[in-house]
C-alpha cells in the first residue's frame, strides 16, 4: 500500500497538531493532497481507470470543501496551509 501507518502519522505530525491528532482541517488537507498527488500520477500511466479518475475527484472536492470550511472558520490558517503545501485556487 502507498500509505503506510508511519507516513500518515508523519503527515499529521507536520502539518497537524500531532500524530495523533487526525481531526484537523490542515492535517486532513495534507493527507488529501498527498493522497491527491499520488492518483496524479497513476493517472498520468493509466490514462484509462476512470474509477481511480472518480475517486480523484471525490477527493478534490473533499479538500476543496475543507478549504472552504477553513477559509470561514479561521482565514490565518486557511494562509498559513495554503502556503505550506503549495495550493493555489
Amino acid at each position: 500500500m502507498y500509505l503506510s501507518k508511519e507516513k500518515k502519522a508523519e503527515i499529521f505530525a507536520q502539518y497537524g497538531k500531532g500524530p495523533d491528532d487526525t481531526g484537523s482541517a490542515e492535517g486532513q488537507i495534507a493527507l488529501f493532497t498527498y493522497r491527491i498527488a499520488h492518483l496524479s500520477e497513476h493517472l498520468k500511466n493509466n490514462r484509462k481507470d476512470f474509477n481511480t479518475e472518480r475517486a480523484l475527484v471525490m477527493l478534490v472536492g473533499k479538500r476543496r470543501r475543507l478549504l472552504d470550511y477553513l477559509i470561514k472558520k479561521d482565514i490565518t490558517r486557511y494562509r498559513a496551509i495554503i502556503k505550506e503545501l503549495g495550493l493555489r485556487k
